[in-house]
């Protein structure tokens, strides 16, 4: 049994099977680390924008108090404002929600062409059978 164990390691099939699973191996084990990597990108970015903006509006209001200039606006002004940032919040919120869903579809598709690709798998295997079947000759 070692033997056959031995030969069928130098088949062809087995060899590229192998390979295979170890090439898959190997890309299972790192989708983690992106996520993780993508992850902290992103929180980074974030917080980087933050303190960009955040800096910025800090300049602005110091040198509008150095220069004297007066900064109060109207409250249509304020309201006007004020509706665009939620406007523009819950624009983004739907985008997000869309992303997602988006994410997810492309999620059962794929998984719906795998169930597919096995099945195919075994209906390629029994029309396979059938036609060996066919060309196998029958010891009586």
């Amino acid at each position: 049994m070692n033997k056959t164990k031995q030969e069928n390691s130098k088949d062809l099939f087995s060899i590229y099977q192998q390979n295979v699973n170890k090439f898959f191996k190997n890309i299972r084990s790192s989708v983690p680390r992106y996520h993780q990597s993508i992850t902290n990108v992103q929180q980074e970015f974030i917080q980087a924008y933050e303190n960009v903006v955040d800096s910025t509006v800090a300049l602005q209001k110091e040198y509008a108090r150095k220069i004297g200039m007066v900064t109060n606006i109207p409250e249509t002004g304020i309201k006007v404002i004020q509706n665009t940032v939620e406007e523009v919040t819950k624009a983004t919120s739907i985008q997000n929600q869309v992303t997602l869903v988006t994410i997810d579809a492309t999620q059962q598709n794929i998984k719906t062409f795998n169930d597919n690709a096995k099945s195919l798998t075994e209906l390629n295997q029994n029309i396979l059978n059938s036609w060996v079947s066919i060309f196998t000759p029958k010891n009586n």
